[in-house]
């Protein structure tokens, strides 16, 4: 059983071997990069590819550890109580089953996405690392002892926002998706756009890195935001010729707001296009 990307995913050689290895070794894989580098597709192409069932966990800033275990509703409980209800003697009632429960009880193995983790706060990854290490944990208020059928193909996602603990990294094999250089790039929007002029490819790309290269960016464009330009170039057919043009009055792309998504982006590349005109004189 081995991951060998998709039509729909341009995994790199690293990548794959990445996946791979975090299988054989039945370890998390634990996947960093910048925003829109296909980190949390990567899951979905590989329950895909390998036939699995997803499970997606997607980490918020209030999320804790224990709702990926499971959640006790005592406040339904003591409602039902007060109703009389005959569900109150079975406190299994009110046991609620959180991503990782699913995945431990699962009739076949699945591929479990824990998606953009560093959002959590610090002590999160601590929390699970017995559970994700044995494949097993209690649940205190009925005594049970929940273990994996199948150990799940885990795939754990993060933007850098914050450092991960060291004990969590130990148990964690480690990828980091390197931004797609000009041709991987260019395979990528293949996928997207099969039929789109080589021509319009090779400016937009043009554009798109020198934008990118631009030191002060606060936010540099990213790949899903180079797929949203592409569209809209288009669908307002827009020939290549247009992005073809140098002028340095018409410095500034069109429909930049595909690419640029703050204030203080556009202003830069505003300043930059009227140094260049200055220049140009």
């Amino acid at each position: 059983m081995k991951f060998e990307g998709t039509d729909q995913y341009v995994a790199t050689e690293e990548l794959r071997m990445a996946v791979n290895a975090a299988i054989t070794l039945q370890r998390p894989l634990l996947v960093k990069g910048e925003p829109g580098t296909g980190k949390t597709m990567l899951a979905e192409e590989v329950a895909g590819a390998l036939g699995k069932k997803l499970l997606r966990w997607h980490i918020k800033s209030t999320t804790k550890a224990q709702q990926g275990l499971y959640e006790y509703d005592a406040v339904s409980r003591l409602r039902d109580s007060q109703l009389g209800d005959e569900r109150v003697h079975d406190i299994g009632n009110y046991i609620r089953k959180g991503m990782l429960w699913q995945a431990f009880e699962a009739d076949e193995q699945v591929v479990l996405l824990i998606d953009e983790i560093d959002k959590a706060d610090i002590e999160f990854p601590n929390d699970l690392l017995v559970e994700l290490d044995k494949m097993e944990f209690s649940v205190y208020e009925t005594g049970q002892r929940i273990q994996a059928r199948h150990r799940p193909i885990i795939i754990i996602t993060s933007n850098n926002e914050k450092e991960l603990p060291d004990a969590f990294l130990r148990r964690c094999f480690f990828h980091y998706i390197n931004f797609p250089d000009k041709q991987t790039m260019q395979q990528i929007v293949q996928v997207h756009y099969p039929d789109i002029q080589q021509a319009l490819v090779r400016e937009a790309l043009e554009i798109f890195f020198q934008v990118r290269e631009i030191n002060s960016l606060k936010k540099k464009p990213s790949t899903s935001e180079l797929i949203d330009w592409l569209k809209l170039l288009l669908a307002d057919n827009i020939p290549a010729e247009v992005l073809q043009n140098r002028d340095s009055r018409q410095a500034i792309p069109p429909l930049y707001g595909a690419l640029l998504k703050n204030e203080q982006d556009l202003h830069m590349l505003q300043r930059l296009a009227f140094m260049a005109r200055r220049e140009s004189r």
